[in-house]
């Protein structure tokens, strides 16, 4: 049974910051056919985490409620460089680089959206093959003052930092998208509202319906401050091993429990908002709503049961203090062995364990190194191929290896 309107809408607007406009939406829904709900992604790394799953999560709503979901793959508008929210001018992409991103995206996708209701397109299949009376054209349509309308773009203008032409017809370009696709609704974070709602303009331009915008919230990454960002660390990637996603996840803040469950579980908002309601009254305690959250995320990307099978090896790794059944060999380079010993900090940079030697003595010194569970003591320590064959090297709760000789 086809869900109300006033249903379709409580759903697909939950969880979100702007709908350009409700109203709109509502009548785009009472027409009875699919709607056509757009989002642009430009491959511009290799990687999708939960941040970025947010508003793929909303896009799959869509889905479930009967829509097309028309995914744009900006493989033109990434050698650009979408400048939202930027300090400075991004370096180009080139289309190799691309290309291989956009393999990567696509094969995880799928791990959120419905192939059987997607619609796949490269914005280069329009955006390559414009002339430059068409790129004037495009031009033509947006005013220097319209673009210095944009917060990023005021504040590069007011500090004196540069802002190139080609960055000015970003957002003329992703508009173009939807007047080319036809779009119903584009979805996007928020900071994409201003590209989003260049495409309104240039669909009425055109003689287009205007679409519908709604952007769905930056959602703030493990340390509970800045937003997820790979680069920054503080990220949990959609394609990582289940067992890295439940320990990742157990430390999630316990002031951002409520938003983690509405914005990464894919839950009806009637679930979310009991969920919510329990934490608060204490009948649902911080851990275990954790160890729920962890759960049903791995088995959106894993599979039916595959959070329960993480949070078994969690318990058995943290509470039993067993190494896990995965550990890595890390076999042991001729190099590393001097005058028959093998320093022990440069032993943990070389297995990926620590990021230098320097922090591999610090790691030891604060008593975050076991070596067969037994806690490693002195920073200059070193132990010969012997002693070190068929052990397992721990630092910290989440890295092991097995040193193979």
């Amino acid at each position: 049974m086809t869900p109300t309107i006033d249903e379709q809408v409580r759903i697909l607007t939950a969880g979100t910051v702007d709908v350009i406009s409700e109203a709109e939406l509502r009548q785009k829904l009472a027409s009875g056919r699919p709607l056509r709900a757009k989002l642009g992604i430009d491959p511009t790394s290799s990687d999708i985490h939960l941040g970025f799953a947010v508003v793929l999560r909303k896009l799959r709503q869509f889905q479930d409620l009967g829509h097309v979901a028309v995914l744009i793959i900006g493989d033109f508008t990434a050698q650009v460089g979408d400048p939202s929210g930027k300090s400075a001018t991004r370096p180009r992409l080139t289309r190799d680089e691309v290309e291989a991103h956009a393999a990567t995206y696509l094969e995880q996708v799928v791990k959120v959206l419905d192939p059987e209701s997607l619609e796949v397109r490269r914005n280069g299949e329009w955006l390559a093959t414009m002339g430059i009376e068409d790129v004037l054209r495009l031009a033509s349509r947006a005013t220097v003052a319209q673009m210095l309308e944009r917060d990023d773009f005021s504040k590069r203008y007011a500090g004196g930092k540069p802002i190139s032409v080609m960055e000015f017809l970003y957002p003329l370009l992703q508009g173009w998208d939807s007047v080319m696709v036809e779009a119903d609704v584009e979805l996007g974070g928020t900071d994409q509202l201003f590209n989003n709602l260049m495409g309104r303009n240039l669909q009425r331009d055109e003689g287009q319906e205007a679409q519908v915008v709604i952007t769905t919230p930056l959602l703030e990454g493990l340390d509970g401050v800045q937003k997820m960002s790979k680069s920054l660390g503080n990220y949990v990637g959609i394609d990582e091993a289940p067992a890295e996603m439940f320990g990742k996840l157990m430390s999630v803040p316990d002031a951002l429990m409520p938003r983690y469950f509405e914005l990464t579980t894919g839950w009806h908002p009637d679930r979310v908002d009991e969920t919510v309601r329990s934490l608060g009254d204490g009948s649902l305690h911080p851990n275990e709503a954790k160890r729920l959250l962890a759960r049903t995320v791995i088995d959106l990307y894993h599979g039916e049961g595959a959070g329960a099978s993480a949070e078994a090896e969690f318990d058995r790794v943290f509470k039993a203090h067993d190494a896990p059944a995965d550990v890595a060999d890390f076999r042991l380079p001729p190099e590393l062995v001097e005058e028959g010993t093998v320093w022990l900090p440069r032993l943990l940079a070389a297995a990926g364990l620590v990021s230098s030697n320097k922090e591999g003595r610090r790691k030891i010194e604060q008593g975050g190194v076991r070596i067969d569970g037994v806690q490693m003591s002195d920073p200059e320590a070193r132990l010969t191929p012997e002693q070190l064959g068929g052990t397992v090297v721990q630092v910290g709760r989440r890295a092991w290896a097995r040193i193979v000789i």
